[in-house]
């Protein structure tokens, strides 16, 4: 199914294909609690961008691995290109249209042991 979302002004915007009721996480990371993040991980070749890259802001901390892209106009991160997903988009729940997505629950993902759950999210970017 073909959903689509984007940032609070509506410069960034992006469509993805996923079931109706996809797996989201609350991760109680530092960076995901701060901003208040709702993961719902989906291959990347399931997203396409619609907004220029050039039109991003990004930013990288710890690793420099994970990429936070977000809109240079009004700050929202939309979506990033996770760490624990290299072959995933993680697309922020919270900035996905209303209406196409249905049932959907909220599962609790322990990011402040990043390290040892990690690898507990790679089924979420297969195809």
């Amino acid at each position: 199914m073909l959903h689509k979302g984007g940032c609070h002004c509506g410069r960034v915007r992006f469509e993805f294909e996923a079931d109706e009721s996809p797996e989201v996480l609350r991760c109680n990371c530092s960076m995901c609690t701060k901003s208040g993040l709702l993961h719902l991980i989906i291959p990347r070749a399931a997203f396409t961008l619609l907004t220029p890259w050039d039109e991003l802001a990004n930013y990288t901390f710890g690793t420099g691995v994970a990429q936070h892209y977000f809109c240079a106009t009004c700050g929202i991160r939309s979506f990033y290109l996770p760490r624990s997903n290299p072959d995933g988009i993680s697309i922020n729940y919270l900035c996905v249209d209303e209406g196409t997505l249905k049932d959907v629950v909220i599962d609790e993902f322990d990011g402040q042991n990043w390290e040892d759950n990690a690898a507990s999210l790679a089924h979420l970017s297969r195809e």
